[in-house]
């Protein structure tokens, strides 16, 4: 049985969702007045697909949060296992150990792969856009699972960005097509760059000192250096409508990031720290200075109200004649 035929049956229900949001989102372009065959309408069309997907998958992205939360709780514990099994390689010890991490992550309520559920998520969208794609281009004028129709799909499977680079190729098939190279090469970097950002940010910000002593810290700085790696695998392999949507996806990540990391940073981070000092400028000039929260000792001095000066009301002035005649008066 052909891998490909495979593939396509097992993301049939994904394929359909897919080519549902694509012909949405061209529809509404070319209503708006542009060219339907155009390789632009079909990128922005892929923008649209990126947009829902990463919208849909927000929830998701609230567990991560707090599963990496009570990670960064359960760092010191792990540490304290490792180290005590540190040194020894029998099955016994490893045995133990397993079953102490897996206890500890159970009763924290994680385990280490839910960061990685976002990314596992949208490997079957990366693979179905793949087929949709493939399909397209190579039967021609077939229609596609879902909406895309016969018309739409030999448009999407033919369409080019600016005429000279088909979204349907890759740097492995775009037998010497440079716009599609330096396209694909342009994309890898943009990709790179933006995951590393999208990392160094996590590992520089948001990670608190017993996090950054654990081992779990180490291995992100492996994976940090590592991703390059599988971007320029992806940039090599992936057609450019693939690459779009990654790249796209990963623009929107690395902001995700960057606001969750300025609104809602790990306690005891450098992030946190500097949201600390935030709240306390913007709280001195509204005339409320915030003390930090009490210590473990109990000590802290709370919350000092500052009000501001009341103006005493000034005396008019007094003519003589008036005065004299508030002088008989009082007598």
């Amino acid at each position: 049985m052909d891998l490909f035929a495979f593939f396509g049956t097992l993301l049939w229900p994904i394929k359909w969702v897919i080519e549902a949001i694509l012909v949405a989102f061209h529809e509404l372009l070319t209503f708006f007045g542009m060219n339907a065959d155009a390789g632009l309408t079909w990128v922005l069309s892929i923008v649209g697909l990126v947009l829902v997907v990463r919208a849909a998958l927000i929830p998701v992205f609230v567990r991560q949060i707090k599963s990496q939360r009570r990670m960064m709780e359960v760092a010191p514990q792990l540490k304290k296992i490792q180290d005590k099994y540190k040194g020894k390689k029998d099955q016994f010890s490893r045995e133990a150990m397993s079953r102490e991490t897996m206890a500890m992550y159970k009763n924290a309520g994680t385990n280490p792969f839910s960061s990685c559920l976002p990314l596992l998520l949208q490997m079957p969208i990366f693979f179905g856009l793949f087929s949709v794609l493939r399909n397209a281009q190579l039967e021609g004028n077939a229609a596609g699972v879902g909406l895309l129709n016969a018309d739409l799909s030999e448009s999407f499977g033919t369409s080019s960005l600016f005429d000279i680079a088909p979204l349907h190729l890759a740097i492995s098939t775009a037998e010497g097509n440079v716009p599609v190279i330096i396209t694909a090469v342009i994309m890898v970097i943009l990709m790179t760059g933006s995951q590393f950002i999208t990392q160094l940010q996590i590992m520089s910000k948001n990670q608190s000192a017993e996090m950054k002593a654990s081992p779990m810290y180490r291995q992100q700085r492996i994976m940090l250096y590592m991703l390059p790696l599988v971007f320029a695998f992806s940039g090599f392999t992936f057609p450019l409508g693939v690459m779009f949507y990654w790249l796209v996806s990963n623009f929107w990540t690395m902001g995700q990031q960057f606001l969750v990391i300025r609104n809602m940073p790990t306690p005891g981070s450098e992030a946190a720290l500097a949201r600390e000092a935030r709240l306390a400028k913007r709280n001195q000039r509204k005339g409320i200075i915030e003390e930090a929260p009490e210590s473990d000792s109990g000590t802290g001095t709370g919350t000092v109200v500052v009000e501001e000066p009341k103006n005493p009301q000034r005396d008019q002035p007094v003519s003589k004649n008036r005065a004299k005649k508030k002088q008989g008066k009082k007598k």
